[in-house]
C-alpha cells in the first residue's frame, strides 16, 4: 500500500476545530501533521511564518489579508470557503465620551488600532460608514499594540492603493495607555483595552453592541469573516484533491462541534445561560451560526470585497467566486 501524503495544518483550537484535531475525523487520503494554537499572537506567528514560505501546507489565515494579496497578485495560498474565525465587531470599539458621543464624531480625530489592514478594522470601519455615514477621510490612524502584552504582528500585504494617514506609535505607551492619557481619542479593532472597566470615562461606543449588532445581522445577513482556510498554491497544485478532503473534514468536525454545543442537557461550556443561547441561535440563524460555503456567506464576502476596495487595500473589488477554489 502506498503511504499517504504528510500535510501540516496549522489553526487555532477552536471548538469548531478540536474534534479534526483530536482524531475524530480525519482528511481523508492524507497523513495530517496538526499544530495547534492559542491566542492571536500565536496564530499571527503562523500566518508571518507562511508569509515567509515556512508555515504549515493547511492554515487559517486573515481573510483580508489573503484578499488584499491574491488581488494583487502576491499571494502564495490559495483559499477554501471555510471560516474558522468570525466575530461581531461593534461592540470593539472604545472612545473617550468627552471627544466622542455618537459614531459621526469619529471623523478627523486620531484612532488607535492594532492593524490598519486587519479583518476587524475593516469590518468595524465598513459597518461605520454604512450604517452611520462615517467619513473617515480625515482619520489619524495609530497603529500598534492595543495593551501592554503585544502587539498584532507584521502581515504581508500590499501598499494601500487609496492615500491614507497611518502612523506607528512610536511610543512607550499602549495604545489602550494612549486612550486613556488623552493621547488618541478612540480604539478599534479586534481587542479590548485593558483601561476600559478600571476607567469610567472609557466606554464603548455602542454600549448597546449585542442589540446593535443582532439587528445589523437580521437586516444585512452579514456576520464578519475574520479568518479564512488556506492551502499553500504549491501544495495545491501537486495534491490537488488536498482542498476539498480539507473542506469535507472541516464541515464533519464543525457539526461535530455543533451538535454537542446544542446538547444542553449538562453544561459543556462556562456558559450559564446556555439553553438560551442555543435558542437563539436556532432563532436567528436557523440553527447554523457557522455556515461554510460560498452561497451561504455571499452577502459577509461581498461586504468585505466592497469595504476592502473602498478603505484602498484593494485596486477593484474582488469577485468571491475568483477567491476560492472548488471543494464539491
Amino acid at each position: 500500500m502506498m503511504d499517504k501524503p504528510k500535510i501540516t495544518f496549522a489553526c487555532t483550537l477552536y471548538d469548531r476545530i478540536q474534534p479534526l484535531y483530536l482524531g475524530e475525523v480525519a482528511i481523508e487520503g492524507f497523513d495530517v501533521q496538526f499544530e495547534g494554537s492559542h491566542g492571536v499572537h500565536s496564530v499571527r506567528a503562523l500566518f508571518d511564518r507562511n508569509g515567509a514560505g515556512l508555515g504549515a501546507d493547511v492554515s487559517e489565515m486573515s481573510t483580508s489579508e489573503f484578499i488584499s494579496a491574491t488581488m494583487a497578485g502576491t499571494c502564495g495560498h490559495v483559499a477554501i470557503p471555510v471560516f474558522p474565525s468570525r466575530v461581531f465587531r461593534c461592540g470593539y470599539t472604545f472612545v473617550n465620551p468627552d471627544k466622542i458621543r455618537r459614531p459621526k464624531d469619529l471623523e478627523g480625530k486620531r484612532i488607535g488600532v492594532p492593524l490598519y489592514t486587519m479583518t476587524a478594522a475593516v469590518f468595524a470601519r465598513g459597518h461605520l460608514s454604512d450604517e452611520y455615514g462615517v467619513d473617515f477621510s480625515g482619520v489619524e490612524w495609530v497603529q500598534g499594540a492595543m495593551n501592554e502584552a503585544g502587539g498584532h504582528g507584521h502581515p504581508t500585504v500590499p501598499p494601500l492603493v487609496k492615500p491614507t494617514r497611518v502612523v506607528d506609535n512610536t511610543s512607550a505607551k499602549s495604545l489602550s495607555q494612549l486612550l486613556e492619557a488623552g493621547e488618541i481619542d478612540a480604539v478599534l479593532g479586534a481587542i479590548v483595552p485593558e483601561c476600559f472597566g478600571r476607567n469610567r470615562n472609557i466606554q464603548r461606543l455602542f454600549p448597546d453592541f449585542y442589540e446593535v449588532e443582532l439587528q445589523y445581522y437580521r437586516r444585512t445577513r452579514v456576520f464578519p469573516i475574520m479568518h479564512t482556510i488556506v492551502v499553500k498554491r504549491e501544495t495545491h497544485e501537486k495534491h490537488p484533491g488536498l482542498a476539498k478532503a480539507v473542506a469535507t473534514a472541516l464541515r464533519k468536525s464543525k457539526e461535530i462541534a455543533l451538535k454537542r454545543f446544542m446538547d444542553v442537557g449538562s453544561l459543556q461550556y462556562m456558559i450559564p445561560w446556555l439553553m438560551r443561547d442555543v435558542e437563539e441561535i436556532n432563532a436567528v440563524f436557523d440553527g447554523d451560526p457557522w455556515p461554510y460555503g460560498l452561497e451561504e456567506n455571499r452577502p459577509t464576502l461581498e461586504a468585505l470585497t466592497r469595504y476592502l476596495r473602498e478603505q484602498g487595500l484593494t485596486a477593484s473589488q474582488a469577485r468571491i467566486e475568483d477567491l476560492f477554489v472548488a471543494t464539491t
